[in-house]
């Protein structure tokens, strides 16, 4: 795979929570490394932690061990640095296409003209410019994760930790938006952290694909994924696509046939 430079360590974090029934560990000992401009998939069952993991990462929780290293330096959490995208585009209803893109900028107190500049030019690259004026609820599903990717990215963030963004889009429309994804992230340079279920996906779009174990989770195996394209369509095409996907679907125990 050539020389690698490690971008984010992560050693040992762990999470429990408190609840009415006692303590409930679900993240213990976790443990791997994300490189400069790698692409990683995280897996694992349902419930195993993932979104907590993410939580920690972004400097939303605090882990209760553990340590994070930037870059070599330690941290807490990586606020600035990333940005973060989830299932639900979380567009604001009262602000149209152009004005949600802008949010971040906004916040940033960015030049008006030149955040404008920034958001069209932003919205023209993903087939948007023509609905700057647009209220979400005119959208579909697709364009409403087009603009929230577009508010993700316009800040330019050095990690992109993505929790399922496309899971609840149709099939075309999720080919389509892996597409642009990985054209946005290969163009940008950025690193890229997936959560999803779908182990199509994770094949599909991955440099690399982290399993977890169920909770109390923790790194089951980490596994190299050598594709030679990333593009959605081409990589389902190659012929490792489907060693890889038995690989993983072994890993999590799901049966195949």
């Amino acid at each position: 795979m050539g020389e690698r430079t490690t971008q984010l360590e992560i050693r040992g974090l762990a999470k429990t929570f408190g609840t009415r029934n006692g303590a409930v560990p679900v993240v213990r000992d976790l443990t791997f490394d994300i490189y400069e401009r790698d692409f990683v998939s995280i897996i694992g069952p349902s419930g195993c932690g993932k979104t907590t993991i993410f939580n920690m990462i972004a400097g939303l929780l605090e882990a209760d061990a553990g340590v994070m290293r930037y870059r070599g330096e330690p941290v807490e959490g990586l606020r600035g640095r990333i940005g973060y995208m989830m299932q639900k585009d979380l567009l604001f209803p009262w602000r149209t296409v152009l004005q949600n893109a802008l949010l971040g900028l906004e916040i940033r107190n960015v030049d008006r003209k030149e955040a404008r500049e920034m958001a069209l030019d932003y919205l023209n690259t993903f087939g948007l410019r023509s609905f700057e004026n647009a209220y979400p609820s005119t959208l579909s599903g697709g364009q409403r994760q087009r603009v929230a990717l577009i508010r993700t990215l316009i800040m330019d963030p050095d990690i992109l930790l993505l929790d399922e963004p496309f899971s609840a889009l149709d099939y075309q429309t999720r080919l389509h938006l892996e597409g642009v994804l990985v054209d946005a992230v290969e163009t940008s340079g950025k690193t890229v952290i997936l959560i999803t279920h779908d182990v199509d996906e994770a094949v599909a779009l991955s440099k690399r694909v982290v399993v977890l174990s169920g909770r109390p989770s923790k790194v089951k195996a980490v596994h190299d994924i050598e594709i030679a394209s990333h593009s959605p369509v081409e990589s389902r095409g190659d012929p490792h696509f489907a060693q890889y996907f038995h690989l993983l679907c072994n890993e999590l125990d799901i049966q195949t046939h």
